[in-house]
């Protein structure tokens, strides 16, 4: 197929929604740290105290930004070729974390980093056009379908078991569980961004789609999903290692919407079973390249503590630390020496 100009443009809105995206990451991590360590309570643990941090907010503007340009690059380019370009937000956040959070990126997570573009490259390349949309209620009668519905249905149950079941128990030692409720709310609000986008997009040329109730409808499902992100995604990170829940939730968050996107807009139909391998094939190379910085990045981790210290007990070390190696209270920055050999003990860990 070849490469439209509104492949094109949402394109390039991808690549800068996952530069300031992947930015935000770090961001916001470095304005948990600080509201920890002001108010004690940390947001893996049900504090809020982020609110009051500036630092978080800054974060929360980069990633406002970057979904922005997301959300636009849905309205011109398909779901299978904007989402998974979310792989350069990945590039950013491991870099970034490597230089200012001190988390080491593994030499073969640079490999990792090369294999999310090369698969990326492969993904633009056979890109599928975009189904030319007339009318929201086109896009309601897609989001009706049997199969779609069924997709849906599916997504509400699991996050309901998760919320309610996984998460109280092993929300803050399983980084599955708050990366899985996430990433499925992810995939439902990037149909309801891509329905709102185009809606924007046909109501600019001059066909007015904000008098249509199931405009509205999108905008609602958007934000409720939104919201649900954000306050898991603020726990995720709060608890475990940046470089380990980007990676995590970017291949779950990706692959169920474009499972969902294939399933609603039909993305894949009307192209040669040659493009779909390729467009395939390549996905299977970026989530390999974000699997790869994730498995480094804790091998790289267990091996430094071992080569230092002698494990702890389980029981001790859950009572001692969290998931991203860091004290359930933070010290002030000119910390004693033995607070900073007690810090330093658990970045090893």
């Amino acid at each position: 197929m070849g490469f439209s100009a509104d492949n094109l443009k949402g394109f390039v809105l991808a690549l800068l929604s996952s530069g300031f995206i992947g930015a935000s990451f770090i961001i916001k991590k470095k304005g948990l740290r600080r509201a920890a360590a002001a108010s004690g309570v940390r947001a893996g643990v049900g504090g809020y105290s982020y609110l009051f941090e500036p630092l978080w907010w800054a974060g929360m503007i980069t990633m406002i930004v970057g979904e922005v340009a997301n959300f636009v690059a849905y309205a011109f380019a398909p779901a299978v070729l904007v989402t998974p370009l979310g792989a350069l937000s990945i590039i950013v956040s491991a870099v970034l974390a490597h230089f200012i959070l001190k988390e080491r990126l593994h030499k073969l997570g640079i490999l990792g980093c090369v294999m999310c573009i090369a698969g990326s490259v492969v993904i633009v390349i056979h890109a599928p056009q975009e189904h030319l949309i007339t009318s929201v209620q086109e896009i309601w009668s897609l989001a009706t379908q049997t199969a779609f519905l069924l997709y849906v249905a599916s997504v509400i149950v699991l996050v309901f078991v998760l919320v309610f079941h996984f998460a109280p128990r092993y929300g803050n030692t399983n980084v599955l569980v708050f990366t899985g409720i996430c990433s499925l709310m992810g995939s439902l609000s990037v149909m309801s961004v891509k329905a709102i986008g185009t809606s924007l997009k046909l109501t600019f040329e001059g066909n007015n789609q904000l008098v249509y109730p199931e405009t509205w409808f999108f905008m609602l499902v958007v934000v409720t999903c939104v919201v649900t992100q954000m306050n898991y995604l603020n726990k995720a990170l709060d608890t475990f290692n940046t470089a380990i829940v980007s990676p995590i939730y970017y291949v779950m968050f990706t692959t169920l919407t474009i499972l969902a996107s294939v399933i609603m807009f039909k993305d894949w139909d009307g192209q040669s079973g040659g493009s779909i391998v390729s467009e395939i094939c390549g996905f299977i190379v970026v989530l390999s390249g974000t699997i790869l910085l994730h498995v480094t990045k804790d091998s790289d981790r267990s091996s430094s503590f071992r080569g230092n210290y002698a494990p702890l007990s389980p029981s001790l070390s859950a009572r001692l630390y969290s998931g991203n190696g860091e004290l359930l209270k933070h010290g002030d920055e000119d910390a004693s020496t033995s607070e900073e050999i007690c810090l330093k003990r658990q970045e090893l860990y």
